[in-house]
Formats: C-alpha cells, sequence, structure tokens
C-alpha cells in the first residue's frame, strides 16, 4: 500500500480557488502528510470534458483511484450562482461506483471555496459541496472560533470551511486571514486523517 495522503481536489477558473488549495495542501504537509493536489477538467454547455484526459500543463486531473486511496479530501470549487462548477459537479456525479463500494466512508473532508464578491454564494457554495461529501459517508469538518483569523477577517473565511474573495476580475489575492484559515483547515484534516488510519 502506498504512503498514506490527503487529496485536495478543486476545480479552478481563474486561480483563486487554486490557491486555497495551495494553501490548504501546506498545512496538511506542515502537519506531517502528504497533500496530492488534483484538479478536473472543464465541461462544455453539453456536461461532456472538453478537453484531452492528461492535462499539458498545471495539476494532473483526479482519478477514481486518487479519490479511493485518500486517507482525507479537501473539496474546493468556485461559486457557480451559490452552487459548485458544472466540471466539479460533473467529475462527483462519476463517483457512484466508489459510492456503491463504500470507498469514502468514515474518511474526513473540508470543502473550500472563493467567489467574485463578499455576498457572492459562499456558504451556499461550500454547502453544496457537503451534500454529495455525506452520501459518501465523509465525516465534514470545519473551522472552529478558536481559529482567531476567523474572527478576524474582512473578506473571505467561514466556519463551513476556507472561503476567498476575488474581486470582480479575480484581482485579490489572499488575504493573511484567508490563507491563514486555509493552512489550519488543511492542519485540521490531516490531523484527523492521521488519527483515523
Amino acid at each position: 500500500m502506498s504512503q498514506p495522503y490527503v487529496l485536495v481536489l478543486y476545480y479552478s477558473t481563474n486561480g483563486s480557488v487554486k490557491a486555497l488549495a495551495e494553501s490548504i495542501a501546506l498545512g496538511i504537509e506542515k502537519s506531517g502528510m502528504e497533500a496530492r493536489i488534483r484538479t478536473v477538467p472543464s465541461v462544455s454547455p453539453d456536461s461532456e470534458q472538453t478537453i484531452e484526459r492528461i492535462p499539458n500543463e498545471g495539476d494532473l486531473y483526479c482519478t477514481d483511484q486518487d479519490l479511493a486511496e485518500c486517507s482525507g479530501l479537501a473539496l474546493g470549487s468556485p461559486t457557480r450562482f451559490g452552487n459548485m462548477a458544472s466540471a466539479l459537479k460533473h467529475f462527483i456525479d462519476g463517483t457512484s461506483d466508489l459510492w456503491m463500494s463504500g470507498a469514502l466512508i468514515g474518511k474526513p473532508a473540508v470543502v473550500f471555496t472563493s467567489s467574485a464578491s463578499m455576498h457572492g454564494g459562499q456558504e451556499s457554495t461550500l454547502l453544496s459541496m457537503m451534500t454529495p461529501l455525506f452520501h459518501h459517508g465523509m465525516m465534514l469538518l470545519g473551522i472552529p472560533y478558536s481559529e482567531a483569523a476567523l474572527s478576524e477577517t474582512r473578506s473571505g473565511g467561514t466556519p463551513y470551511g476556507a472561503s476567498h474573495v476575488a474581486g470582480s476580475n479575480a484581482s485579490n489575492v489572499l488575504s493573511y486571514e484567508e490563507h491563514d484559515l486555509a493552512i489550519a483547515l488543511g492542519q485540521r484534516l490531516a490531523h484527523t486523517a492521521r488519527k483515523l488510519l
């Protein structure tokens, strides 16, 4: 069996969700676990993959095996009218074999998102990503208020998961609090995953 790892699975169109994924991965690795970062391909309006199975650059696409063998999962998407992006939903909808086998039952998971505006649907997007994870039997973790940055943030960050306010042209970099909360979420996920090994 391979070394235990936490899967950081995301979809990003402008780099904001990817930046959160990297901060979460940093928290996972600070906790002594391997973080395996993966993404999903875009889909067309007809819900078909629009690009090849292996990307030419950037993070690798996630496989069912990546998901089945992880010790924990961080799932991230930009907001799309208060929901996860169709590309991530398309991937999740294709995991019924894992659901039937129970491959994810009892594993810890967290969610994260980015929106253009402060009230851009972050919390409902986080909740929309939680629903299929509950169906898979995963244990959802959030960010407790013992993390001081959660009370101090003026932009992203919720008890439901890490978040970022990217701005209408995606020009905002992660704030200190957003970065700190993403690291803390990664650490919490890795700590829980390690205890469950």
